[in-house]
């Protein structure tokens, strides 16, 4: 009993930024919950690695930015797969420089893949949704929108002021877009080894064994059985949770 409701046989995911990194981690724990699940991302030579790992799947091209793109993949999505129950929020980039100086749009930049894609991407599968009363949508946030970073550890403001606006995001439409059957939550993950933190891992790593109570930055495989619980039945009663995925991070 308890077990199926992780089975995701037949419903259809979409991943943004589903091409790498947790990302692509969130896609394959769908795909392996049965899911038929659709990717995206910004340009085609990104699904390189995807394809490797995930195989099967819809591949489609596209900027979070865009609000008209968004609607085209979400058609397109229904019209190949089947009706759009999932969408996981994972489509995002970063900047690092200290605040003093950190050029103002990189800023914009960061804040409109970050937090105004996200709202687009949900708006966009959130209509579907609504149609048919029930839907799943897991922002992929931060611990860096929970809490302040020292420079040493992170130092992107853009970041880490997206990270928290899309906290707040998910709180509010999970008010205002429950009523429909749609379910907002996110997971706030910490220092995982993906490409937006390979510069910065390195360095935060002393202090995280120093500092996190379970002693180490996150594993592959750690973010993906947070992602299918949210996505899942499982989570049926669960709506506007901000779940950490942090060793620990935000206890102390």
């Amino acid at each position: 009993m308890f077990l199926e409701q992780f089975r995701l046989d037949g419903k259809v995911a979409l991943v943004t930024g589903g091409s790498r990194g947790l990302g692509l981690e969130a896609a394959l724990a769908l795909k392996e919950a049965g899911a038929k699940v659709a990717v995206l991302a910004r340009r085609a030579s990104f699904f390189e690695e995807a394809k490797r790992h995930l195989g099967e799947a819809l591949y489609l091209e596209g900027d979070v930015r865009d609000e008209g793109r968004l609607l085209q993949v979400v058609d397109q999505v229904e019209q190949e797969l089947g009706p759009l129950a999932i969408l996981v929020n994972a489509a995002g980039v970063t900047w690092g420089a200290p605040s003093w100086e950190i050029p103002v749009e990189k800023v914009r930049e960061v804040l409109e893949v970050n937090l105004v894609g996200a709202f687009l991407a949900s708006r966009a599968a959130a209509q579907r949704m609504r149609e048919r009363g029930y839907g799943k949508i897991v922002h992929i946030a931060s611990v860096a929108g929970l809490k302040g970073e020292h420079s040493e550890v992170l130092d992107a403001v853009g970041y880490s002021a997206s990270k928290g606006g899309l906290i707040a995001l998910t709180r509010d439409l999970a008010v205002k877009w429950g009523r429909f059957g749609i379910r907002v939550n996110a997971l706030a993950p910490g220092f995982f080894p993906t490409r937006m933190t390979e510069k910065v891992l390195p360095k935060a790593e002393p202090l995280l064994k120093a500092t996190l109570p379970l002693g180490r930055s996150g594993r592959p495989g750690e973010l993906g059985g947070a992602v299918l619980f949210l996505a899942s039945p499982a989570s049926d009663y669960i709506t506007g949770v901000v779940l950490p995925v942090d060793g620990g991070a935000t206890a102390l």
